[in-house]
């Protein structure tokens, strides 16, 4: 796979906001990072970013060639131009007035605003028919509900995570290339009262939240990102930057920025007030009955490979038929309610990346890899694949698509999950996986 180029950009400023936003990072792990605020678009010069040129203004020469042109008109035109332009102009002005009448609207009467126009996503036929998650595959009341995605920190300093335990599917890769790794978890069926710390957003985690007609919440992003959200057919934005409906909060007595936390109610009140589309379009993920408690091997141990305190083991346990988490060398729960972080079904893709700018990541979450799959105790191997097609965004970076991040195994059919959590770890190649099945006792290794 070629290795995308970047040119230079002057280095980011950091906004002046309420508190502060930045990663606290271990420095012997990464170097600093700095969260961009909103700011004007990337230079047109730049191959990153993806703004429509605007028209060349009339000057000397182009106006000659519409004179020279307008000669070879048929005389009956030319001598009627004038009528001509006038009704053309009358017909244009009057469309622009029916499309102001008759254009969309807001309840209540209200033309929409552009900045929270919902022009995200088709619908797609759905996986699963009965009245279960279109990701989890459980049954739930709101089974049809529209998926918010929450971005996350992993940071040390802010372990143990809050509502992590309730969401119904949790990506995890690294935010800075081999360092220090972010999260992105999906909540449907269930409704936290507390989710977080919140972080900011980077570009390669909304393409997979669109690739699942997800509405994403976030605190700030880099510039990436944020100008990739100014177009209203990336995803539904929820940024804490603007709190939309007071979702998000500060809680007393956590520094900044390990305080930033939301709570799924919030979330959901503010896209309605926003007029996003609360219900779901994507078509989820195939599941099947999980294996007969005789048949289950004694244990297992997976490794996943991130970088240093970032790394993760999964222990699996036969009598749940989960893959209990553990983090840093340390048991992973939710801190909301104590709960421990044990999916049903663990995903690993490798997926090649390159540092941009100093501190982002860019990883190509679109293409295809390898990919290895952990449920009932055992190892599934195949590829992963996220068709680059009908991209509303396409540059050097991504290709911002609502295909879906799909998993096929070895023979070219879909995989089909357990019903339970789902966690999708991205490691970069080079990083460590290592799944050791059969274990009667299993003793992560660090």
């Amino acid at each position: 796979m070629k290795t995308k180029k970047t040119k230079k950009t002057k280095p980011i400023e950091e906004p002046e906001v309420i508190g502060e936003e930045k990663d606290l990072i271990d420095p012997e792990q990464a170097p600093d990072e700095i969260e961009a605020g909103p700011r004007e678009p990337i230079g047109l010069d730049q191959p990153i970013a993806d703004y429509k040129r605007e028209e060349q203004p009339l000057n000397n020469n182009n106006l000659n060639q519409v004179n020279m042109q307008s000669s070879k008109l048929p005389e009956w035109l030319r001598k009627n131009k004038t009528v001509i332009i006038a009704v053309v102009i009358g017909v244009i002005i009057g469309g622009l007035v029916l499309w102001k009448v008759m254009g969309p609207k807001k309840p209540g009467g209200l033309l929409s605003n552009p900045l929270s126009q919902d022009n995200t996503s088709s619908s797609q036929t759905p996986l699963n028919t009965d009245k279960v998650s279109y990701m989890t595959g459980l049954p739930c009341d709101n089974y049809n509900r529209r998926a918010i995605a929450v971005m996350e920190a992993a940071d040390v300093s802010v372990r143990p995570l809050s509502g992590t335990s309730e969401a119904d599917l949790v990506i995890e890769m690294p935010a800075i290339t081999a360092s220090i790794t972010r999260l992105m978890a999906f909540y449907v069926c269930n409704s936290p009262k507390e989710i977080g710390s919140i972080r900011s957003t980077r570009h390669d985690y909304i393409a997979l939240a669109k690739g699942m007609d997800a509405m994403l919440a976030h605190w700030g992003g880099s510039h990436f990102a944020l100008d990739m959200l100014k177009n209203t057919n990336t995803v539904p934005d929820l940024d804490a930057m603007s709190n939309p409906g007071g979702a998000f909060f500060r809680k007393d007595g956590i520094p900044a920025p390990d305080n930033g936390f939301t709570s799924y109610d919030g979330l959901h009140k503010a896209a309605e007030q926003l007029g996003y589309r609360l219900t779901n379009n994507f078509e989820g993920y195939p599941h099947q009955a999980e294996s007969d408690p005789g048949s289950r091997p004694k244990g297992g141990n997976l490794r996943v490979g991130f970088a240093g305190v970032y790394g993760v083991n999964y222990a699996y346990d036969p009598s749940s038929n989960t893959y209990p988490r553990t983090w840093g060398g340390k048991e992973d729960i939710d801190r909301a309610n104590g709960a421990r972080i044990a999916p049903k079904n663990v995903v690993v893709m490798f997926a090649t990346s390159r540092q941009i700018e100093g501190q982002y990541n860019d990883v190509d979450v679109e293409g295809e890899g390898e990919m290895h799959a952990f449920m009932d105790g055992q190892e599934v191997t195949g590829k992963w694949i996220k068709e680059k097609k009908n991209c509303v965004i396409n540059n050097d970076l991504v290709c911002m698509t609502d295909s879906k991040l799909k998993f096929l195994k070895d023979d070219g059919s879909e995989l089909k999950f357990v019903p339970g959590q789902i966690w999708i770890e991205i490691l970069e190649p080079g990083q460590t996986l290592k799944w050791t099945p059969n274990q009667t006792e299993q003793t992560p290794t660090q």
